[in-house]
């Protein structure tokens, strides 16, 4: 199981959103470059990062910031928050990203998520974040009236690497993340889902690993944010359970 340590981004500051409201977010002392060495000293290799002012703007706001960790820490990156154009994904894997989140403009646009997934082969990772079954998108502000599990049918032979699903109720509550719907979605998936959102405590690790390697859920890992920020899981500990 892979356990990708977050790295949420605004104005140049790690910061956690509630549910993805900007008007409801934390700031931490710790710059994204100092978090990301954090990481790596501790022995993770995966790290997900969501560029927020890219999400507002449409534009690879923080690629430098991005280009940095590659550079310094050899880590394996997914990175997302308002890719919107083949531009903006070029720039990413060409900074060294591992995977390009496409959320919004692919809920929006299947041809663009289809033709993604063609131009950049094993590059594309796929963001479902829903509220009641039925997908969000513009930064989480607007309903798409589409069910989640329609939406992945019509996409699912797309190409699509890595899937992210996150339920929006849970994210950033640490009240544990919905794996009863995330393996709703994990069964219709040809790709491996990562869970994401909620995640409270350790107890929520290895329920996920039990998931994959007791039930054979097509899960790959799990995002760990807010949780670890608030120190409610210690690195240590959760290393532990990276492999």
């Amino acid at each position: 199981m892979k356990i990708f340590p977050a790295i949420d981004i605004k104005n140049k500051k790690c910061v956690r959103l509630i549910k993805g409201d900007f008007d409801n977010k934390t700031e931490y002392n710790m710059s994204p470059v100092e978090q990301a060495g954090k990481y790596k000293d501790h022995g993770f290799k995966n790290l997900h990062i969501v560029d927020l002012d890219g999400a507002l703007t449409g534009e690879t706001v923080n690629l430098d910031i991005i280009k940095d960790i590659v550079v310094k820490f050899d880590l394996k990156i997914e990175i997302g928050g308002g890719v919107r154009s083949f531009e903006s994904i070029q720039k990413y894997t060409d900074a060294g990203a591992e995977k390009v989140i496409l959320g919004s403009a692919a809920i929006k646009d299947k041809n663009f998520l289809k033709k993604a997934c063609e131009k950049f082969p094993n590059k594309i990772a796929l963001g479902l974040d829903a509220k009641d079954g039925y997908l969000s998108i513009s930064g989480w502000k607007e309903n798409s009236k589409q069910l989640t599990l329609d939406f992945l049918e019509e996409v699912n032979d797309y190409g699509v690497s890595r899937i992210i699903y996150t339920d929006i109720n849970r994210d950033g509550t640490k009240t544990s993340p919905n794996f009863e719907e995330t393996t709703l979605v994990a069964d219709v998936s040809n790709c491996p889902i990562i869970v994401s959102g909620g995640v409270s405590s350790i107890d929520d690790i290895k329920k996920t690993k039990s998931l994959i390697n007791v039930n054979r859920v097509n899960i790959e890992g799990i995002i760990v944010g807010k949780a670890i920020y608030d120190g409610d899981i210690k690195l240590e500990e959760l290393v532990k359970e990276d492999a």
